[in-house]
């Protein structure tokens, strides 16, 4: 596997993909696509906490493909920002899908995490 992080999961049809795509200095780049209900959630937060350290305190996550985000979704995100933030660093969300947008937005939570 080329990646540090890969994960799939079918669930009643629905996609899940997330990825760390590349690192540059202390960020490393994330792709998530598909439904982000508790399970994918669960993975998506193992994944971040393996990434989170010292030598990579930013992460960016391309959200341009998700199709369903629930509050699962929203507290790894937030938990995540707020460890990044505790080290100096940062968590943001790049290209977010329109859905991703709505739930962000109502949480207010867009100018935290938004570009």
């Amino acid at each position: 596997m080329n990646f540090r992080n890969q994960g799939r999961v079918n669930s009643d049809e629905r996609e899940f993909f997330f990825n760390e795509d590349s690192r540059s200095g202390k960020t490393a780049y994330f792709t998530l696509k598909g439904h982000v209900g508790l399970k994918e959630a669960s993975f998506m937060e193992n994944a971040l906490e393996k990434t989170a350290r010292p030598g990579c305190n930013c992460i960016i996550i391309n959200m341009c493909l998700v199709n369903s985000f629930s509050s699962a979704g929203i507290r790894v995100i937030l938990a995540m920002y707020k460890k990044l933030k505790s080290m100096g660093g940062k968590l943001q969300i790049d290209n977010p899908s329109e859905n991703v947008r709505n739930v962000i937005g109502l949480t207010a939570l867009d100018e935290l995490l938004l570009k």
